[in-house]
């Protein structure tokens, strides 16, 4: 019997109306294992290959909707992403004659009621409207889901290694507890590739055991062009948007700069080039302070563009996979941070079966192509950076708790501490360190004893009743940017937002007329000055096999095809300068310049472990430059060579170590504003936060075992 033949008939008759040749690989090899098992799944497979339909086709086919209660639950980290999943789900559900429900912060409240009323079928959520839910209204999360069959977890990977994905453990946690029997989870993603990261994928699932990989090995066919162009970090050359421009004009695009400025940027001079030339008009930019109905529009425009056109200039929120169509290239503007965006990124286009992927990536400086090297060359040997795990998550112990007393009429110390030993999500943290917390959360009013039961205290109050405590990630204050009525987008507030500054925002420049910080408001006119728009970004931490394999590439004698002639130029540069050292293992050996007048170490190593090392330098009380772009420490004086090879042997005990974090917290308490309920928490466990977020102190340790100074020749 073919996997077609196990499906239900109306879902059958679906694939004949939507005339369907035949069922993907993926679909063939999920249809059977859904249906036959009430196991736990991971369904792997490239971008556009299918995978919602995997997990629906036999999920659909094998529940029973006619009994009360809400059946599937599709958990999305978008909303975006659940506004367009909704139109493919509720098409496949309109066979079925099953209700779909969306419930997030922008969905129809009437639906909500109705959903409440009428307790069915399937409710597309974020984790954060579940975690209101769970706040307030718990006797909803009974009514509607304690008779789930399945959950759906869509972009899976997206939520590993985060507070965000251990909040969402937590939750599903939560859900199994008045689950009145047991549900299955569904996991998607297109970016996990490597079988190491398998156990933390089972792992986030609750259920090892019973937990499976359905992984689609089929490769994608990649065009990759590598193009080099100098330039800075305040403009892009001229020289690259020409090139970007001709390239792409007769293209669908995708674009993604590392930054939202830089997006904005992108689009406003590619299309004052096209309107140069005559080209299309259709030049967008789309990120999270861009206003949500631009955004929409643009999503909506790019999906029904058949015959024409468009560019669009993005960060992330199109990284992953809301459908906007087909795609015909995709564009990276200096090198990505991790091997799992790239991989996101580049899956982008190429969406129709059997058709290659395009990718053209743009870099601006040697370095940056050096890691845009790098990640290629490990995305094509299938490598990803390993998922950071948390053993003991404290700040998100610390918001369930507060979630778990809100939703409660009270609770006795034992019931608290059971429903968080029920939790896998963290069992690694000990029954002292609990009630630790908890008594820590009462000394600062967060909770209150009423008798022998705890509430939540005054304090608590107003942390709980507000809209951001629904989230593990920071709310940063957006000001609402206007121009004579009409909202162009949000900004967040920063030093550089004030009157006179030029701005890009929506694909436009703009020029801020005044800052209103009670209400905040900015209001904007179209700029017309020539001044230079401020340009924002943010670092992020690059993987230390990024860094080695970047190493490996400077005393490699490998050509590349898909560089252009001034990229090898500039590799070849870079390999003469580096000559000089004559490296021979590429885990220990590290090149350490010594010139006229200054020492710089090279030590490719990841950002963590980059920052530990600066940590113990600043320990010994050694002045130096770190520049993380170049995972390099520059030291002025060449007689602080005999400390630079001191760290070698150095070792920081923990208790040194956390000493020293709790100084510098004393000095500035906003150091733990990195995690958003850790702010709350006793000192010791804030330190432990800052350790596991900041730091590598193991890795950086046994690197440093090892390491041997390699000086220039």
């Amino acid at each position: 019997m073919t996997a077609f033949d196990l499906l239900s008939e109306p879902i059958r008759k679906y694939i004949r109306d939507e005339r369907w040749e035949s069922l993907r690989k993926i679909q063939e090899a999920s249809i059977p294992r859904i249906l036959n098992t009430d196991n736990n799944y991971v369904i792997i497979s490239k971008t556009a290959s299918g995978k919602t339909e995997a997990a629906f086709l036999p999920i659909l086919s094998k529940v029973n909707f006619k009994e009360k209660g809400v059946k599937v639950l599709y958990i999305s980290p978008l909303i975006a992403l659940i506004n367009d999943q909704f139109l493919r789900v509720e098409k496949l559900c309109c066979y079925l004659d099953v209700k779909v429900t969306k419930w997030h912060g922008e969905a129809s409240k009437a639906q909500k009621d109705h959903l409440i009323k009428n307790p069915e079928g399937i409710v597309l959520i974020t984790p954060e409207s579940l975690e209101a839910m769970f706040v307030n209204r718990p006797q909803n999360i009974q009514h509607l889901f304690s008779s789930l069959d399945y959950i759906v977890i869509d972009e899976i990977h997206s939520f590993l290694g985060s507070e965000r994905g251990l909040h969402l453990k937590s939750l599903l946690s939560r859900l199994q507890q008045v689950n009145r029997s047991h549900f299955s989870v569904v996991g998607l993603s297109a970016t996990v590739s490597d079988v190491n990261l398998y156990a933390e994928l089972k792992d986030f699932l609750g259920n090892s055991e019973n937990t499976k990989i359905i992984r689609d090995n089929t490769p994608k066919p990649i065009n990759a062009i590598f193009k080099y162009y100098p330039g800075s970090v305040e403009e892009l050359p001229l020289d690259l948007l020409k090139d970007l421009y001709t390239r792409t004009r007769d293209s669908k695009i995708l674009v993604f700069p590392n930054a939202r400025g830089r997006a904005e940027e992108v689009a406003v001079k590619l299309k004052k080039i096209s309107e140069r030339v005559g080209g299309h008009p259709n030049y967008f930019s789309h990120h999270s302070s861009v206003d949500k109905e631009v955004r929409e529009y643009v999503e909506y425009f790019a999906k029904s563009a058949k015959m024409e056109n468009f560019c669009i200039s993005c960060t992330s929120t199109l990284e992953l996979g809301i459908d906007i169509g087909n795609v015909d290239e995709v564009v990276q503007i200096d090198a990505t941070h991790s091997i799992a965006s790239l991989i996101q990124r580049v899956g982008r286009s190429g969406r129709r079966e059997g058709k290659a992927s395009n990718l053209y990536l743009y870099s601006t400086d040697r370095w940056s192509l050096l890691q845009s090297l790098a990640c290629w060359l490990l995305y094509l040997e299938k490598y990803i950076e390993p998922i950071a795990t948390t053993e003991k998550p404290y700040d998100v112990l610390l918001h369930q708790i507060l979630s778990i007393v809100k939703g409660s009429s009270g609770l006795y110390l034992n019931e608290l501490l059971d429903k968080i030993a029920h939790n896998s999500t963290f069992n690694n943290i000990t029954e002292l360190e609990i009630i630790e917390i908890i008594d820590h959360l009462q000394q600062i009013d967060f909770l209150e004893k009423l008798g022998n039961e705890y509430i939540i205290g005054v304090e608590g109050e107003k942390l709980v009743n507000h809209k951001d405590f629904y989230s593990m990630f920071h709310t940063p204050t957006f000001f609402k940017v206007s121009s004579q009525g009409v909202k162009v987008g949000e900004l967040p507030l920063s030093p550089q937002i004030k009157e006179n500054e030029n701005i890009f925002l929506s694909a436009k420049i703009w020029k801020i007329k005044y800052v209103d910080y009670e209400m905040n408001k900015i209001e904007v006119i179209h700029a017309k000055d020539g001044k230079k728009p401020i340009f924002f970004s943010n670092a992020a931490d690059t993987a230390h096999r990024i860094r080695e394999k970047m190493l490996e590439i400077v005393f490699s004698t490998d050509n590349y095809e898909f560089l252009d002639k001034e990229g090898i130029l500039v590799l070849n540069d870079m390999r003469t300068k580096f000559s000089a050292f004559s490296l021979k293992d590429f885990e220990s050996d590290r090149p350490l310049l010594n010139s006229n007048d200054i020492l710089e170490l090279y030590s490719f190593s990841g950002s963590k472990i980059n920052k530990s090392i600066g940590f113990l330098y600043d320990f010994l009380g050694l002045e130096y430059v770190y520049d993380d772009h170049r995972s390099s420490f520059k030291f002025k004086e060449k007689t602080a060579a005999d400390l630079v090879y001191q760290i070698k042997a150095f070792r920081m005990t923990d208790y040194q170590i956390n000493e020293v974090i709790s100084s510098h917290l004393q000095l500035n308490p906003k150091l733990i504003t990195i995690s958003k309920w850790g702010t709350y928490l006793p000192v010791r466990f804030q330190i432990e936060i800052l350790k596991n977020k900041e730091y590598d102190f193991e890795g950086c340790f046994k690197f440093l075992q090892n390491i041997k100074f390699i000086e220039n020749n």
